[in-house]
């Protein structure tokens, strides 16, 4: 019987528009996504460099733009989140122990509760337990111990503990440590679609 639930964040509640700040980069003078675009990303996500230091990095990938212009490309990526999302979580929230656990940065969380604004995101986050940013705890998936940190913090039964996520790496890390996973195919699934899996 399964009690938890541990969601992923991007293209589980908000949609994310991935092209879209690829495209912004490339009119920004960007021929591909390097390795060094790469490494910032992975930095930035773990808390590891600072927002000024994520953007100098950009910037000297990208010579010719502007900090307003790179902020506004990156945040390209943040679509809409849609209300009977956050309706059937508030609804969940009611019979399961919720947490949020999702590979971000600071610029995005931030854009996103600007552009929610602070009655959404608040509901929001009020369905959770806890709010796990990668960026804040120095850790993302699919490493393994950032979901260890979560069953020992908070004494989960990983046969007891439902993880949905959108990046199958990410659910088979779960997977391996016992828990049961959805991996949810965006544009086919939605996660309002959970009761339907017969997987709770």
């Amino acid at each position: 019987m399964i009690d938890t639930i541990i969601f992923d964040f991007g293209d589980i509640f908000i949609n994310l528009d991935k092209q879209g700040t690829i495209s912004g980069l490339q009119q920004l003078g960007m021929k591909e996504w390097s390795a060094e675009m790469d490494r910032l990303n992975l930095l930035f996500e773990t808390g590891d460099i600072s927002h000024d230091d994520f953007v100098a990095g950009f910037q000297k990938e990208l010579p010719n733009a502007s900090i307003e212009e790179i902020l506004k490309a990156w945040n390209a990526v943040l679509a809409d989140f849609p209300l009977y999302r956050l309706e059937f979580l508030q609804m969940l929230s009611k019979k399961y122990r919720l947490f949020l656990l999702s590979n971000t940065d600071s610029i995005h969380i931030a854009t996103f509760e600007n552009k929610s604004g602070i009655s959404f995101y608040s509901d929001f986050y009020q369905c959770f337990e806890k709010v796990y940013f990668s960026f804040e705890i120095g850790m993302r998936k699919p490493n393994a111990e950032v979901f260890q940190y979560l069953i020992n913090k908070h004494e989960l039964s990983p046969k007891r503990t439902l993880f949905v996520d959108d990046k199958k790496e990410n659910t088979d890390a779960a997977a391996a440590l016992g828990l049961h996973v959805w991996n949810l195919q965006v544009g086919q699934e939605d996660v309002v679609d959970l009761f339907e899996k017969k997987i709770l």
